[in-house]
C-alpha cells in the first residue's frame, strides 16, 4: 500500500505524457497546457517535465521491484507447504522508504516555489503593457489603462520577441465573486478575488488566437465564462489600438435604434462612448461589433445571434444576469441595426 499513491500518480502522468509531443506549434484550438507559447508558461511545461521524469522513476523502480519480487517468490511446485521464515522489520527498508519520499518532497517543493516567485517576481520593464482585468458574473472586462481602452471578453496584446520584449501585465480583479483567469498556452491560472487585487504577466512569443476560460467554480455559467487572447503583431495592434480608441460610429441611418437604445435600461448597464449610455455593470459595446464572439465566446458575433441575445439572453447562456428587454419585433430589428454599426 506504500507504494500505492506514487504508482498511480506515475501511471496517471505517463498516460497523460502519451500526448505531450501531439499538440503543433501556436495557438490551439482547445485550452492546452502541452504547447506553451510564453514565458511563464514555458517555465511551468518545464517543471512539468521534471515532476513527471521523478514520477516515472518511481514507477519504474516500484514496478521494477514488484515484477522481481513476483518472479523470484512465486510459488513453485517444489515448495514445501510449511510456513516460511518470518522477518519482523527491517530497518534499512524503513528508513529507505521514509527517508527517499521525503527527499523527493522536498526537491518538488523547492523546485515550486523558486519558479512561482521567479513568475510572480519577475520585474515589469517600461516597455509592458498594462491591462486591468476585471472578473463579472459571467464575463470578462479589459481595461487598458494607458491608452484609455475598455473592451470586453476578447483580450489583445502585443507580440513579444527576443530582440523587443512587449510582456503584458495583468492587475486582476474581481467585481462578484471568485473568478480564476486562466490561458495555459501562456500562463498559469490565478484567482481574481474580491477585494484583493492579483496579478500575472504574459510574454507571447506567437501571435494567433489563444483561448482559456475562468478556472473557478463562479456561478449557474461558469463552464461558459470563456477567454480569448488575440496576440497581434505591431501594426496590428496599433491599428487595433486607433480603432478602440474612437467613439461609437453615429450612422444617421440607424438613428432610431439608438433613440432606443438610449431610452430603454440598455443605457443603464452598457456604455457606448459619445452617447448618453454611461451603465457600468455589462459590457462596453462601444465597438462591440470588432469583437468575434457574444456573450463571453458563447456564439458568434453576427446580426442574427445577436437580435437573439437582446430579445431572450437566457436562450443562448441560462442563468446569466441580463433580463430579456420584452421589445417588439420591429424595435428588435432597429436595436440589433444600430449595435451593428458599432464597430
Amino acid at each position: 500500500m506504500i507504494g500505492s499513491i506514487p504508482v498511480r500518480s506515475a501511471v496517471i502522468s505517463l498516460l497523460s505524457s502519451a500526448a505531450l509531443w501531439m499538440p503543433g506549434k501556436g495557438p490551439q484550438a482547445t485550452p492546452s497546457t502541452l504547447a506553451p507559447t510564453s514565458t511563464p508558461a514555458y517555465e511551468i511545461h518545464a517543471l512539468s517535465l521534471f515532476v513527471l521524469s521523478i514520477a516515472a522513476g518511481i514507477f519504474l523502480s516500484v514496478a521494477g521491484l514488484l515484477t522481481y519480487a513476483i518472479i523470484k517468490y512465486r510459488a513453485r511446485r517444489t515448495d514445501h507447504l510449511s510456513e516460511p521464515a518470518q522477518i519482523y522489520g527491517s530497518t534499512q527498508i524503513e528508513l529507505a522508504w521514509t527517508v527517499i519520499p521525503v527527499l523527493i518532497v522536498i526537491v518538488l517543493f523547492l523546485t515550486t516555489a523558486r519558479l512561482i516567485f521567479a513568475i510572480q517576481d519577475a520585474p515589469e520593464p517600461e516597455s509592458a503593457l498594462d491591462v486591468t482585468v476585471i472578473g463579472h458574473q459571467f464575463w470578462w472586462e479589459f481595461r487598458y489603462p494607458k491608452l484609455g481602452i475598455v473592451t470586453a471578453n476578447e483580450l489583445h496584446v502585443p507580440l513579444s520577441s527576443e530582440q523587443e520584449p512587449l510582456p503584458t501585465y495583468l492587475t486582476l480583479l474581481a467585481a462578484d465573486v471568485d473568478h480564476s483567469f486562466w490561458v495555459p498556452q501562456l500562463a498559469g491560472k490565478t484567482d481574481l478575488i474580491p477585494n484583493h487585487p492579483n496579478a500575472t504577466w504574459i510574454n507571447p512569443l506567437q501571435p494567433g488566437l489563444y483561448v482559456g476560460q475562468c478556472a473557478q467554480f463562479c456561478g449557474a455559467q461558469h463552464a461558459l465564462m470563456l477567454l480569448r487572447v488575440y496576440v497581434d503583431n505591431p501594426d496590428e495592434f496599433s491599428a487595433w489600438v486607433k480603432n478602440q480608441q474612437q467613439p461609437a460610429v453615429e450612422d444617421p441611418r440607424v438613428a432610431g435604434g439608438r433613440h432606443l437604445f438610449e431610452t430603454q435600461a440598455c443605457m443603464s448597464c452598457h456604455t457606448i462612448r459619445g452617447t448618453a449610455a454611461t451603465g457600468r455593470f455589462g459590457p462596453d459595446l462601444t465597438h462591440l461589433m470588432s469583437r468575434q464572439t457574444l456573450a463571453s465566446g458563447v456564439t458568434n458575433n453576427n446580426a442574427e445571434n445577436l437580435r437573439q441575445w437582446i430579445e431572450d439572453p437566457g436562450s443562448l447562456k441560462s442563468g446569466c444576469l441580463m433580463p430579456a428587454m420584452q421589445l417588439s419585433d420591429q424595435q428588435l430589428d432597429q436595436v440589433t441595426e444600430y449595435l451593428s454599426t458599432l464597430r
